[in-house]
C-alpha cells in the first residue's frame, strides 16, 4: 500500500532523532512508527498515523508492542475497550534493576 498523502517528514522530527529518516517509511516501518508516535508523539502525529494506518491497524500493532509506558497503555486500553492484560507489553514486562535503591 502506498501512502502518498502523508510524508514521513510530516511527523515530528524528535520521533526519529536516532535514525536516518531516509530509511523510515510508512510501508516498511509501521511498527516502528506507531510505537514512536504512541510513546513520544504529539496529537498531530497521532492524527497522521490514524489517517495512514487506521484505528484497526494501530490496535493490532499496539497489542504486539513489547514496551509501552503505563500512561500510553492505559490510554490504548480505554480507547480500544480492551483490558491491559490483552497487550503484550503487560504480559512481558521487562525485568530492570533499579540502580538507585540500596
Amino acid at each position: 500500500m502506498l501512502y502518498s498523502q502523508n510524508n514521513i517528514s510530516n511527523l515530528s522530527p524528535h520521533l526519529f532523532w536516532d535514525v536516518d529518516i531516509s530509511h523510515v517509511n510508512f510501508n516498511t516501518s509501521q511498527k516502528f512508527i506507531v510505537e514512536r508516535v504512541l510513546e513520544f508523539g504529539l496529537i498531530s502525529d497521532w492524527r497522521i498515523i490514524v489517517s495512514v494506518y487506521g484505528m484497526e491497524e494501530i490496535k493490532k500493532t499496539s497489542l504486539q508492542l513489547r514496551t509501552l509506558d503505563p500512561v500510553t497503555l492505559s490510554f490504548l486500553s480505554g480507547l480500544f475497550n480492551l483490558s491491559k492484560q490483552s497487550f503484550r507489553c503487560y504480559k512481558n514486562k521487562p525485568s530492570t534493576q533499579n540502580y538507585w535503591t540500596y
